[in-house]
């Protein structure tokens, strides 16, 4: 049964690759590519003297530390296949000012890779606390999420409602949702040969214990990725380096690790939990043509939080944080002036 369906992903990843070729793909990933030729910021340069921060099941977190003279301290939770270097416009812009903390989810980037059942939303909520706990003992702190970043937060918001208020004095939610999503949408990116079907929802875990085929057949079609990365993650005609950044993130991001996170998707309900961050100055985030978590979970977030507020970036997609970098930077600087 296995071999089946790797066999037909096989057949389909290759003959969508193929068909591409015919309509067009290679000749959009040149396009792309020459889109903003003189626009390549050194995605990656900025970097911290790394420290280990250990979570409650042993799972060893890259974190990097930006340390600045300021009251507030800034830590930054990162989304699904990316890893902190995604923050690169905010760290850019924060970077000799503001005190700020990047680091790898779980399994994600430098981290270590996550015990089997323990790459949830929930896991990834405690992840925060310890992170908080190690380089943020004392003093208020801003929280900014994005994507599965903003779900980490909601976690941590039902776990530790007592947080909000007292050492969380502001949160930024960006391009996410605390419930009701599609996860196929998310994996699209990532194996574009998919869509939407209901494909994806029965085949993850099987292809989960075949994953290293499955990485094989997803270089296969990377032009097909380049693609869909560009259509899925952004709403404007970006530089193309922005579209390669993200791409490159995706695709580093082993099918294994994919798998293990999306059944937490479906399961994620915590709209009750997330009306404490009324407690605090609260800014939600979202592009208008964001594909993956649309602008409808953003609104239903703010309704859910008393006195937050909504930036719709027009025309914007999922990778808002880069694509509207200028505005998502002045409301965060707006949260750090409320904070203190």
């Amino acid at each position: 049964m296995r071999g089946r369906v790797i066999g037909a992903v096989t057949v389909g990843v290759v003959g969508l690759a193929a068909a591409g070729a015919g309509v067009g793909v290679s000749r959009q990933r040149r396009r792309i590519e020459a889109r903003g030729a003189d626009d390549a910021p050194d995605f990656g340069s900025l970097r911290a003297a790394p420290v280990t921060v250990v979570a409650e099941d042993g799972t060893p977190l890259h974190v990097e530390v930006d340390e600045a003279d300021s009251a507030v301290t800034v830590v930054f939770v990162h989304g699904y296949a990316l890893e902190l270097d995604c923050w690169h416009f905010q760290r850019e812009h924060l970077r000799g000012r503001t005190r700020a903390v990047f680091y790898d989810q779980r399994s994600h980037g430098r981290s270590g890779r996550s015990p089997l059942g323990n790459a949830t939303i929930d896991r990834l909520g405690e992840d925060l606390l310890s992170v908080l706990d190690a380089v943020v003992p004392s003093g208020p702190v801003v929280l900014v999420g994005h994507s599965m970043g903003g779900m980490t937060i909601a976690a941590l918001a039902e776990q530790h409602p007592e947080l909000f208020g007292d050492r969380i004095v502001g949160v930024a939610l960006i391009s996410t949702t605390a419930g009701g999503l599609d996860p196929s949408r998310i994996l699209f990116p990532m194996v574009p040969s998919w869509g939407s079907s209901g494909a994806v929802h029965k085949s993850v875990s099987v292809l989960a214990r075949s994953h290293r085929a499955v990485d094989g057949i997803r270089r296969l079609g990377k032009d097909v990725a380049l693609v869909a990365t560009a259509e899925l993650a952004f709403g404007d005609e970006v530089p193309g380096s922005y579209v390669a950044f993200v791409d490159r993130m995706l695709s580093e991001t082993p099918f294994e690790v994919v798998a293990e996170f999306f059944p937490g998707f479906s399961a994620l309900d915590k709209f009750d939990a997330i009306g404490v961050l009324a407690k605090v100055p609260t800014v939600v985030i979202c592009g208008t043509d964001d594909k993956l978590t649309s602008v409808g979970h953003s609104r239903k977030l703010t309704s859910r939080i008393g006195g937050s507020r909504l930036l719709e970036a027009e025309g914007a997609g999922h990778m808002v944080i880069l694509e509207r970098s200028e505005d998502v930077n002045a409301e965060i600087d707006r949260l750090l002036e409320e904070a203190e």
